[in-house]
């Protein structure tokens, strides 16, 4: 945690750069009460926004004034450590290629070191599979004195830009941050030598330019973001998870890494290598572009950057007949459609909102993955393997001249973006006159978006739908770097009064892109690209299960806000009587798991909430403690008894990841496993999304499968989890699959009851399926809206005109009966949709109980 230094308590009055370590407030009348900090005083300017009186010749003094945290980095550089080496892996895939296995990377980057004064080594954390992850720093030596210095101005620029605009010591002494990072698909190996070979020559070198560029700039370096992968060959982690699509969401260990290096080097260049598109494909990118960026400061950067990357991946001098190379692309240039920046799920994407203004993914040339690695000789696979790592060398050079030629601007353009958003500045579309030298740019490259005045997470019964997502949410939200206040008392906001402990993001700070990419509905793009290659809607601000509110007007100067550096805690259980857990987030659906392992005797109440005896009280107090939710006094008594619920899940990795992080006993199974025997008798309920195929069965698993069925209930979803249902008999509806390619947030009607009673009014939806033909028994939970039910993302019908969301309109989203729940919506997708994970959870809660027990 950074060290902080506060301010004076002065009158109660708000400011959006206050940030300092908080403690917690009231959420609720069961919360407990931290002392708070003190409140940061700022003087409004003309158009409202907060400003400092302080002279720009002072600007520690600035910062100070902001609120924000003073970093004390006063270990300086180099930072040299002695990593114990791993066990040597001759099953390690990179071997085959030639290239550096990852139990070789820690011998290396202890050779490295002892270079000389200007290579340091971090270890940022561990994987999923518990490989130690590396942060390389190349720069000129640091004695403590000018690492605080740097330290000092980065956060200037970020926590008064205004400041900083006009700082001469930011001009000429700060170092620009450029960020590389490498492998974080396992099986796209070569960034990880490219860098290792760059970071040698820049130890080694004496020549003037190399002492420039190292004087001038810090170099970061992420040796391998997927040392499971890299060693496995495989796209994904130890996880399963495609971490080049968690950004947004941040599951994975790799990725909190990598989130926290951007947070806390904010760089303002950074490469993501990747493999394999042939001639190289170097970013910008073609429309659609994310419309919270300032894109007419990150076009002028990253193409700019990429004609240079282009030139000296060229000038390498490989040819198509030769050496199987082509010419590199550059999408923004040379593509109409078809490779965007629209989505944050990406690396460089996401990183634009920390004030990267030249940031880009590299995809290097020759294909070495997936079949091509079992079936070419060796000697053709290192061959194109060493043609790689030239080809991402040439890339890391070019950006490195790059950054030498334009540091100033680079680092001004970076303070531009932290300003606008301070300021509540519009952004600047894009044009001919907005950013020159940059040829093509037309109508289809303008996007933009109309910021909020505030966000607010109200607090409160009936205010907010739920108090644990409401602190997931915030949690995030101050993880991403986003600023995050809390009311003392009351105040009115947009002509509403909103109660004490209500959280607001004011949007006028420096990563407002990142806090409106997060919590805003999103834009219907179906219109815009005619195709998406990932999601396009992500919402959290819908899909988190929070209540969130945009604040269009109004003025936050005299609300009694505080800057928060954690959510406060909403675990509590009643004094007396007996208990009510809600079943509306994950959190509680853990918690409910733990107690029923431990014998608790707890029944469901008609609105599928659980109800829990007082006499287990103490159990309860435990489970608020670990899992942070409340259990309200209740006089309902339950009527369905819940019971220790074991899932056998033939699902994604994401949903596995969701099932876990609700504490279930989850037992994976496939098609494989099943024709392998499985001992049915292990588990008391089966959900089916992906990987088990009734046809593919032979018949002993066919029958062992048919028998669980006909005592135990299924949750089923998507195309996979409906045929199964169909095969067994157990459901009678028709499944209808939408076109295969939309996804996004999407609109939905719920009915209550036990399974969607207080469920949120928004869902999400990849390869959509609804249902009609609805047999006797067959109960309609959830409903796609009337009209046109997507939100935001991409929906378009089909080439043959079917499967649009007029189809969809009105249509069962979600159907169940006795024996069966089947979903076609996407509730768990990639631990994302965290607001509809109680769905899940108490569909399973309510099949395992079609066991008759």
């Amino acid at each position: 945690m950074r060290n902080t230094r506060t301010v004076p308590a002065r009158p109660v009055l708000f400011t959006a750069l206050a940030v300092t370590a908080a403690g917690s407030l009231l959420l609720g009348p069961n919360t407990a009460v931290a002392k708070p900090e003190p409140p940061v005083h700022r003087e409004a300017a003309a158009d409202g926004t907060a400003a400092a009186r302080t002279p720009a010749s002072t600007a520690r003094r600035a910062l100070a004034a902001t609120g924000a945290p003073l970093a004390d980095d006063s270990r300086g550089y180099p930072r040299r450590q002695v990593l114990t080496p791993d066990p040597e892996n001759p099953a390690d895939k990179s071997i085959k290629l030639g290239l550096t296995p990852y139990h070789g990377i820690a011998p290396k980057l202890n050779a490295l070191q002892a270079l000389g004064d200007r290579v340091s080594v971090e270890v940022t954390g561990r994987s999923a599979g518990g490989h130690r992850l590396y942060l390389v720093t190349v720069t000129a030596p640091e004695n403590a004195r000018q690492a605080r210095a740097q330290a000092r101005m980065r956060e200037l620029i970020e926590k008064a830009p205004a400041v900083a605009a006009k700082s001469p010591e930011i001009k000429r002494a700060y170092k620009a941050p450029v960020f590389v990072n490498n492998n974080i698909h396992g099986d796209e190996w070569e960034g990880t030598d490219a860098s290792l070979k760059l970071i040698e020559r820049l130890a080694r070198a004496g020549d003037g330019r190399t002492r420039d560029l190292l004087a001038h700039s810090r170099l970061y370096f992420n040796i391998t973001a997927n040392p499971d992968g890299r060693i496995a060959g495989t796209r994904a982690n130890a996880g399963g998870f495609d971490m080049n699509r968690d950004f947004v969401t941040a599951s994975q260990p790799e990725v909190r890494a990598m989130r926290q290096i951007m947070v806390d080097k904010q760089p303002a260049v950074m490469l993501d290598l990747h493999g394999y598109v042939n001639g190289t494909l170097i970013e910008p990118t073609t429309p659609p572009h994310g419309e919270n960026y300032e894109y007419d400061l990150f076009l002028k950067n990253t193409y700019a950057n990429a004609l240079g990357m282009e030139a000296a991946v060229n000038g390498l001098g490989y040819t198509p007949a030769k050496d199987g190379v082509e010419s590199a692309q550059i999408p923004f240039r040379d593509q109409e459609e078809g490779w965007d920046d629209w989505p944050p799920i990406f690396t460089p994407q996401y990183a634009a909102f920390h004030g990267t203004v030249a940031a880009h993914t590299v995809e290097i040339p020759l294909e070495v993955n997936g079949s091509v690695y079992d079936t070419l000789p060796v000697a053709e696979l290192r061959r194109r393997s060493a043609i790689n790592v030239d080809v991402a060398g040439a890339a890391l050079r070019a950006t490195l001249d790059f950054v030498q030629a334009r540091r100033t601007s680079l680092v001004a353009d970076q303070i531009e973006v932290f300003r606008r958003g301070a300021a509540g500045a519009a952004q600047v579309p894009v044009s001919a006159e907005t950013v020159p030298g940059v040829p093509g740019i037309g109508p289809e490259d303008v996007y933009t978006t109309t910021f909020p005045r505030a966000y607010v997470i109200p607090a409160g019964p009936g205010a907010q739908r739920s108090a644990p997502a409401a602190a997931r949410l915030v949690d995030h939200l101050l993880a991403n770097d986003v600023r995050v206040t809390r009311a003392l008392h009351s105040f009115r906001l947009g002509g509403r009064t909103y109660a004490k402990g209500s959280y607001v993001v004011d949007m006028r700070q420096a990563k407002r892109g990142l806090a409106n990419v997060l919590l805003a509905d999103g834009r219907d793009i179906s219109g815009k690209v005619s195709v998406m290659y990932d999601i396009s809607g992500w919402s959290l601000g819908r899909l988190w299960g929070a209540t969130v509110e945009p604040v269009t007007r109004g003025s936050l100067l005299g609300a009694p806000l505080w800057p928060v550096s954690g959510a406060a805690r909403v675990g509590y259980v009643a004094p007396r009587g007996d208990l009510r857990l809600r079943l509306d987030d994950p959190r509680e659906i853990a918690a409910l798991n733990s107690l029923l392992r431990q014998g608790v005797p707890v029944r469901r109440a008609a609105d599928g909430s659980a109800i829990v005896p007082g006499s287990a009280r103490a159990r309860a107090e435990r489970a608020a403690k670990t899992y942070d939710v409340a259990f309200d006094a209740t006089r309902a008594k339950g009527t369905v008894p819940l019971h220790r619920t074991r899932v056998a899940a033939a699902v994604t990795p994401g949903e596995l990841l969701a099932l876990r992080e609700m504490d279930f006993e989850v037992t994976p199974v496939s098609t494989a496993v099943l024709n392998a025997g499985f001992d049915w008798s292990s588990v008391d309920v089966l959900f089916v999304s992906a990987g088990l195929e009734y046809e593919e069965l032979d018949a002993g698993a066919r029958t062992a499968l048919d028998g669980f069925l006909d005592r135990h209930g299924l949750v089923g979803r998507g195309a996979t989890g409906a045929a199964l249902n169909s095969a067994a008999g157990l459901l009678a509806v028709k499944p209808v699959e939408g076109n295969g390619d939309a996804n996004g947030v999407v609109r939905v009607v719920n009915a209550g009851g036990a399974l969607m009673s207080g469920a949120p009014s928004h869902g999400f939806v990849y390869a959509p399926v609804w249902f009609t033909d609805l047999g006797p028994g067959v109960r309609v939970e959830q409903a796609y809206a009337a009209g046109n039910p997507l939100l935001s993302g991409h929906w378009r019908p089909a080439p043959d005109g079917s499967g649009g969301p007029g189809d969809a309109a009105g249509r069962a989203a979600v159907v169940s009966g006795p024996r069966a729940v089947l979903f076609g919506t996407e509730p768990l997708f990639r631990d994302h949709p965290k607001g509809e994970f109680a769905q899940v959870g108490r569909s399973l809660f309510g099949m395992a109980q079609a066991s008759g027990r």
